[in-house]
């Protein structure tokens, strides 16, 4: 067992009660489960990747979890298009983004 957190953004309420019977909302949209199963991780994916089918094109939902196998000893999963995107580098996940041509200063 490990700690499971999941981040929720622009997804019907059914899905923040559904998370909310599993793990505590320490925040808005944001889930932890200190020792959540294997089992018990999957079905709740499961059902959230079956839900995600009525999320809007702004919907996302992303999940990590301690795996020793993937990068930094981290799985991560998501569904829908996140803000950051997520990529692996030398053993670790970094996050980046795209920065807006007005932000930069030359």
């Amino acid at each position: 067992m490990s700690m499971t957190v999941v981040v929720t953004r622009n997804v019907p309420e059914r899905f923040r009660g559904f998370l909310a019977s599993c793990m505590l909302e320490v925040a808005p949209g944001v889930y932890t489960a200190p020792h959540m199963t294997k089992g018990v991780r999957e079905r709740a994916w499961a059902v959230c990747e079956e839900w995600f089918a009525e999320v809007g094109p702004d919907g996302c939902l992303v999940m990590t979890y301690v795996d020793a196998n993937q990068p930094s000893g981290q799985a991560v999963r998501t569904l829908g298009v996140a803000p950051r995107q997520l990529v692996e580098l030398d053993g670790a996940w970094l996050a980046r983004r795209d920065i807006p041509s007005d932000d930069v200063p030359f």
